[in-house]
């Protein structure tokens, strides 16, 4: 699948500097880190949340998490939620699910990178499809007016679950 015109005009009309990377189907951050056999730190994961009627981007690293609350202070939300998938699809139209751009300014929307990402010399963002990155310099965001703030926390390790023991028969 192609990057949606929509996108690669706004780049264009921006002059942002990137670089295309076509890749097999990945859904997740983490999937996309282990495909381009990247550190999931480099790989920038758009989420896409609500606060009433107010939309939001926040753009962090694929092994962080949204803390809701650190969030809130920087965008200065009452109760910041994510969107339901109904409404992704009419507000992103030709944009997949999980693949949304990290650009706020593409959609009319204020947009938040994390201070963790912005960091780093170069990061892959998703291009509107499953099969399409893009490769940008994380001042990219910031020149298209995205603000910076902290708003993310290490992922929490997952516990695998212990093994039941052997059971013993009782012999009577």
């Amino acid at each position: 699948m192609k990057i949606p015109a929509k996108l690669t005009n706004f780049l264009s009309q921006n002059k942002v500097k990137f670089e295309e990377i076509n890749h097999r189907t990945v859904y997740t951050a983490l999937d996309k880190a282990a495909t381009l056999k990247v550190k999931p730190k480099l790989i920038a994961k758009t989420l896409v949340l609500k606060d009433g009627k107010n939309l939001f981007l926040a753009v962090l690293a694929a092994n962080r998490n949204l803390n809701k609350e650190k969030f809130k202070k920087a965008a200065k939300a009452k109760n910041p939620d994510f969107i339901s998938e109904r409404l992704m699809k009419t507000r992103f139209r030709g944009y997949r699910i999980g693949a949304i751009p990290p650009f706020g300014r593409l959609f009319q929307l204020p947009s938040f990178v994390d201070r963790g990402l912005a960091k780093e010399k170069l990061v892959y963002a998703s291009a509107g499809t499953y099969e399409n990155s893009l490769k940008i310099s994380p001042k990219v965001l910031e020149k298209l007016e995205t603000v910076k703030a902290s708003f993310s926390e290490a992922k929490k390790p997952v516990k695998k679950p212990k093994k039941n023991p052997p059971r013993r028969r009782m012999r009577r």
